[in-house]
């Protein structure tokens, strides 16, 4: 995400506080600890009690969001090697314990189990998938252990939170797709669309985007095409061709493409297949298809890629910290940060400062300092390891981070700005523009 304006809101949350974005110093070389498992007998929040910060990740390693997930997790693995190079949280190094969701909500139910009732974890960064954190949040709230996603964006996060279901353990680093329909709505606008079709992955993410995305296009005076029956994919398919003819029917002026990587492609190499992208009907894609990956994962006919072309939004970053982070990211992982990179550093990192802050490693006690390491007032601080010895010292710290100057409501959502991204001749992801979204 952005920067969103020169100066924080003021938000208090009742249970659990807000969450600010953290970054980085510089990264170390250090290896990341890892842990062993102890037995499932103290209680979630005792277990732990006077040894070091445990924190967990929960993150797709494999399945449909592996081409997120694997750099999430670097991103996560660099905020602790940061921290274990300041003198880690508690006087301890923090120890880092990762599970693959597999991009699979029966997978990430599991995985959660593990962290939370194995492992002992006060806080889980994860998952990436709407449809994985909704099958895991309920049991990391039961045991009591922060759950921080730095990429589900579905609305109904907002509402049970709304309805007091978290009891303040959840939030979330990326904004809602609220925002994120708002945005794709302003892109179509911009592009001239006044009619679009939607064909989405079946899943929580899907259909979140397709509730925020179709009154936010009407509101532009847009229509969509199939808004009494949107053409939906099962998340496991492999073959679109009935899909395929539903959204493309009538050649609208575009096709909202709300899907994953893995799948996505496929159904963009199918449409081309078919003769649907050589029409007047454009393709408008969500921020589940950025990858710098697209182009060569689509693929090329007569030597040109497929999806040279497309355009969609995607949350952008551009914290006070960015700079910092992209820097120590690319000397640590020789490539560039991906779209959910920074959210996934900010999102490890104020878990760790909450801990500092809380002088305890449990995951209620960890709750119910995120808000005084976010919000003002306190020292405005973008580096890490500043801020761990701010807090240390007993001062109050306005943390920001690279993912943007950013500030949580009280369901742990927050405002954002979105990056207008699209496909160049040359394969090459660029970003073209910025979209300004509001909430609160």
């Amino acid at each position: 995400m952005l920067s969103l304006t020169p100066h924080k809101a003021r938000f208090w949350i009742g249970q659990g506080g807000a969450i600010a974005l953290l970054l980085l110093t510089v990264a170390c070389g250090s290896e990341t600890p890892t842990t062993s498992e102890s037995p499932a007998t103290a209680s979630p929040t005792a277990a732990a009690a006077g040894g070091a910060l445990k924190l967990g990740t929960l993150l797709p390693i494999t399945g449909d969001l592996a081409q997120y997930g694997t750099t999430m997790q670097d991103s996560a693995d660099l905020l602790i090697q940061t921290v274990n190079a300041c003198q880690g949280a508690l006087g301890k190094p923090v120890e880092l314990v990762s599970e693959d969701d597999q991009t699979s909500p029966t997978a990430g139910a599991a995985g959660m189990t593990k962290l939370v009732e194995v492992d002992k974890v006060a806080g889980v960064i994860g998952a990436a998938g709407s449809a994985v954190s909704m099958a895991a949040v309920d049991i990391a709230v039961r045991n009591q252990v922060v759950q921080i996603s730095p990429s589900s964006t579905s609305p109904d996060f907002t509402a049970r939170a709304q309805k007091g279901d978290f009891k303040g353990f959840w939030f979330r680093t990326a904004p809602p797709d609220t925002f994120q329909g708002d945005a794709l709505a302003q892109l179509a606008k911009q592009q001239g669309f006044q009619n679009v079709a939607i064909l989405a992955i079946n899943n929580d993410y899907g259909n979140g985007l397709i509730q925020s995305f179709v009154p936010a296009f009407k509101g532009q005076g847009g229509a969509v095409v199939n808004e009494s029956s949107p053409t939906k994919y099962a998340p496991d398919a492999t073959t679109f061709d009935s899909e395929l003819s539903a959204a493309f029917s009538g050649e609208p002026d575009a096709v909202l493409l709300i899907a994953y990587p893995e799948t996505g492609s496929l159904v963009l190499k199918a449409a081309f297949e078919q003769g649907l992208l050589s029409g007047k009907t454009k393709i408008l894609l969500s921020d589940g298809m950025k990858t710098d990956k697209l182009a060569e994962l689509v693929g090329k006919a007569d030597g040109k890629f497929i999806a040279a072309g497309v355009v969609g939004t995607a949350p952008g970053a551009g914290g006070p910290a960015i700079a910092q982070f992209t820097t120590a990211y690319k000397t640590q992982f020789k490539r560039d940060p991906n779209v959910y990179d920074p959210n996934t550093y900010d999102a490890a990192a104020v878990l760790v400062l909450a801990a500092e802050a809380a002088k305890a490693n449990t995951g209620a006690a960890v709750k119910d300092k995120i808000g005084e390491v976010a919000n003002a007032p306190g020292e405005a601080v973008s580096d890490v390891c500043k801020a761990l010895e701010l807090v240390r010292q007993g001062q109050d710290i306005d943390y920001q981070g690279a993912s943007g100057m950013i500030d949580f409501n009280a369901q742990g959502d927050v405002v954002g700005v979105y990056d207008v991204w699209t496909i160049a001749d040359d394969g090459k992801l660029q970003v073209t523009s910025k979209i300004d979204v509001g909430g609160s």
